[in-house]
């Protein structure tokens, strides 16, 4: 795990509750979060859904620095899927700007506490001042060597499946590769998340038990941890309860519980034989 942010200004208890989590071993390298809730939360309220993003600033600030404080390698945050475009065109312009003003804003405190910023998917498509922003930001914090804060962007997994097929195919009829060549390795390798591993830990607010096609390869193995919990209201002691969920579960991949504790080296996988 790489160090994140100085922990001096934690207050005790949230102290206490990181030395039991990092003292449990296991901690998740890799979590992923759909942020969700924002304008459920910002309707009840009498807000406007633009509101309820606003209101979810404060929040991902604060992750951030609990995963940087915990040592977690990277953080996966679905700020905005392919599917958000169709939106109403107001709310759109108004996310638009808030990843330009995160972007920004936001910036000093990534330097600060040795945060790299990362993006996938079709960034291209962004608004141009988003999009501007945020590769400085990313070209700003590209040699820190902290949390990885990968923002997944005009997003959605069956497109990222999609492309990467297609980069494969380009890759056999050119020679490049055979077909018999092709297999789960270098398919990853095609996949936008190329240079980061699968994520162990997906954690979803707002009471919705589903993926929302998000990074469907990518969880293949990951744990899931579901809260009702609406994303502008999700606090540090929420996280924990979610890493604790995580630590408390067997990754068996396929194997048996006795297999795990084995001291004998596995003999493979059988044909046919599902994971467990």
């Amino acid at each position: 795990m790489r160090g994140g942010r100085v922990a001096a200004s934690i207050n005790p208890e949230d102290a206490e509750r990181q030395a039991e989590l990092k003292a449990n071993g296991r901690l998740p390298a890799h979590i992923a979060v759909i942020m969700d809730g924002n304008g459920r939360w910002a309707e009840r309220r009498h807000l406007t859904r633009s509101d309820g993003h606003r209101s979810a600033r404060d929040v991902v600030r604060e992750t951030v620095r609990a995963c940087g404080e915990l040592g977690i390698d990277i953080l996966t945050l679905f700020t905005f899927g392919t599917e958000n475009w169709k939106r109403p065109w107001g709310e759109v312009l108004s996310l638009m700007q808030l990843l330009r003003d995160c972007s920004v804003e936001e910036l000093p405190e990534l330097i600060e506490n040795n945060v790299r910023l990362v993006a996938m998917g079709e960034t291209h498509k962004l608004a141009r001042h988003a999009r501007l922003a945020l590769e400085s930001a990313i070209q700003s914090t590209s040699k820190n060597t902290g949390l990885t804060l990968n923002l997944a962007l005009s997003y959605d997994g069956r497109s990222d499946i999609v492309q990467a097929a297609q980069r494969v195919s380009k890759a056999v009829a050119s020679g490049e590769i055979s077909a018999e060549d092709v297999d789960h390795t270098i398919f990853e390798q095609h996949l936008l998340t190329n240079d980061l591993p699968d994520p162990d830990l997906m954690i979803r607010t707002s009471g919705e038990v589903r993926l929302s096609n998000f990074m469907l390869w990518q969880c293949a193995y990951t744990e899931f941890h579901f809260t009702p919990v609406f994303w502008p209201d999700f606090q540090r002691c929420h996280l924990y309860e979610a890493i604790s969920t995580y630590q408390s579960r067997e990754r068996r991949f396929g194997q048996t519980s006795a297999q795990l504790h084995s001291t004998e080296e596995p003999i493979g996988e059988p044909a046919g034989v599902s994971p467990g």
